[in-house]
């Protein structure tokens, strides 16, 4: 499962106004709300919110890079290159 960790470390500590905190705010729901209805969920693991989705391929449309360890990304790939689409 291809998924990211959410981290927020001041998303508006760098806001000058109430204003710009909240179209922060405002930009950051949004964004949540169209992952949400792409099909992310949010999954806890220990201390972490992981964003995670089932398709790689949704994943990657997005631009995420998946925090997958290595051999799990690596299944993915088909033996006999033969069967790549280029």
């Amino acid at each position: 499962m291809s998924f990211f960790t959410w981290k927020d470390k001041g998303l508006t500590s760098d806001c000058a106004s109430l204003d710009a905190m909240a179209s922060r705010f405002e930009e950051t729901a949004s964004l949540m709300k169209k992952l949400s209805k792409k099909g992310f969920k949010l999954k806890k693991y220990k201390k972490n919110q992981l964003i995670i989705h089932s398709d790689p391929d949704v994943f990657d449309e997005w631009g995420f890079i998946s925090e997958e360890r290595p051999f799990k990304q690596l299944s993915l790939i088909p033996e006999d290159e033969s069967k790549l689409n280029f």
